[in-house]
């Protein structure tokens, strides 16, 4: 059937229709958000893909982004568009053309077609996150129906378990300064005894404590254990904690240059649990930034290495240790001697930071912390990652969405226009998420360092990421078992 009688055929059969066009070279987290909302505003969702001669740097063919969109469940129609856009959208005529909120301000054709059939055009990215189990489980199944799109990942980026191997190998040669905030994580668990009878609060007895090293504490004893050289700086109180954080990177054998500062206590994160459920947090903290001749300390033991060092890692979470004047003295003598730069800024009680960073070699945010860092609230991942890169003149940068896996965003220099990939989340069963993304952000650095691509990095950051997630408890992982969890990948 010619194209426009099939469109004409389309709208004689359907009430409603919804109308979406695009290259979707590689789908993403971001296009099924954007293609969810638009199917939500007909009965019928049409996809017009736009034919690879027109289309900018997409290296997948017509068909196998024609399959890979057909395969999902909302979409009910997948059509090649050519140069005939207006053509069909007056044979379809549409109730509705949804396209991303980045075109809202631009000029758009569609809109001029859509009132002559009395049709709209809705700007729109979709929602930022999924808000509930049923559509994190209809994202998952989705997800797993473009399997066939994303198992080439390997294969695009020549990623065979020999070229990972000779990369982790490299890690023992790897000198890394890391600089952040310390903080203990306790979990006090608890046996729930009821409802207490004086007021309506539940009652617990406690039973076991575990505590554990976190924060730029653990990123140091994750670079460590995967075989980098690491030198840790930081700030404790005079405090148990801060005696426990001592004892800790003793034990994971990392070399830490810690100075005492006796106005503020080690930051403490104490969770009281039951049933494997958190009931209460309690946070022991000072975020006052650190003084002067602590700055100048920390610089002055940096300096005198300087030259030994691959890498900077700026690991913060807001509590004051990674101010803005030991950032600028770091950074700048960085770019001086041509040391490559990686930061991430944690949102989570904290509000992060990611601006406080520049000419890095990669960050690695949430999509909280980069819509935070741009003050975005709207646009679609794209967009505000493309803002994120400019705006921290940096050439990768890693959005990691938990379940929906991570966003790839890479430009061989500031001058030229970002690529595009994504990887799914590489671990089907989480037992513990803490620390999933520091495990991410040290392993995909490392790899970084070695001379990978970033396509090979955030491949073994994901690899990473979910060893951690199989873990219990935020400790450092090994190289032994990346290798073990890339061969069940990799066969």
């Amino acid at each position: 059937m010619d194209k426009l009688d099939h469109a004409t055929s389309i709208r004689k059969l359907n009430s409603r229709i919804a109308f979406v066009s695009g290259n979707f070279n590689i789908i993403h987290p971001g296009h099924i958000r954007f293609l969810l909302f638009a199917k939500e505003q007909a009965e019928t969702l049409v996809v017009g893909l736009n034919d690879q001669k027109y289309s900018l740097n997409t290296y997948f063919s017509n068909q196998e982004r024609m399959s890979a969109l057909a395969s999902l469940s909302f979409v009910d129609e997948v059509v090649l568009i050519e140069e005939d856009l207006e053509e069909f959208l007056y044979a379809l005529q549409p109730q509705v053309i949804v396209k991303g909120k980045e075109f809202e301000q631009l000029s758009n054709i569609e809109q001029e077609i859509a009132a002559k059939f009395g049709g709209k055009v809705l700007f729109s990215s979709g929602e930022k996150q999924f808000s509930t189990k049923e559509l994190l489980l209809q994202q998952a199944a989705e997800s797993s129906k473009i399997g066939v799109q994303l198992q080439k990942f390997h294969q695009r980026y020549n990623i065979s378990e020999a070229t990972l191997r000779t990369h982790l190998k490299k890690f023992e040669n790897l000198n890394v300064a890391i600089f952040g905030d310390i903080i203990i994580d306790e979990y006090q668990e608890c046996l729930p005894i009821g409802m207490s009878q004086e007021d309506p609060t539940i009652a617990v007895s406690p039973l076991e404590s575990f505590q554990y090293l976190g924060g730029a504490g653990i990123v140091s004893a994750h670079a460590r254990r995967l075989g980098a050289n690491v030198t840790f700086y930081s700030v404790v109180g005079n405090d148990g904690p801060g005696k426990f954080a001592r004892s800790k990177l003793h034990e994971y054998d990392v070399k830490s240059i810690i100075i005492e500062d006796k106005t503020r206590p080690t930051t403490h994160k104490l969770r009281y649990r039951a049933k494997n459920k958190t009931l209460l947090r309690v946070n022991s903290f000072r975020k006052h930034a650190i003084e002067h001749p602590t700055i100048d300390s920390l610089v002055s033991s940096f300096q005198e290495q300087i030259s030994s060092f691959d890498a900077v890692i700026f690991s913060d979470f807001s509590f004051g240790v990674l101010c803005p004047t030991l950032i600028q003295k770091i950074q700048k003598l960085c770019v001086k001697h041509s040391i490559p730069m990686v930061a991430d800024s944690q949102t989570s009680s904290q509000k992060g930071d990611l601006n406080k960073f520049n000419h890095l070699m990669l960050t690695t945010p949430t999509e909280l912390e980069a819509r935070l860092a741009v003050q975005d609230d709207d646009n679609g991942l794209i967009q505000v990652t493309s803002d994120l890169a400019n705006q921290l003149n940096t050439n990768n940068l890693i959005v990691t969405l938990g379940a929906e896996g991570v966003l790839i965003r890479h430009r061989e220099d500031l001058n030229s226009s970002l690529e595009t990939d994504n990887l799914p989340a590489l671990s089907d069963v989480a037992i513990d998420t803490a620390g999933a993304g520091d495990a991410f952000f040290v392993a995909t650095t490392l790899m970084l360092c070695t001379g990978a691509s970033i396509w090979q990095a955030s491949f073994i950051g994901s690899v990473a990421s979910a060893v951690q997630v199989n873990t219990m408890g935020n400790v450092p992982i090994n190289t032994e078992e990346l290798v073990k969890k890339i061969q069940e990948l990799i066969q």
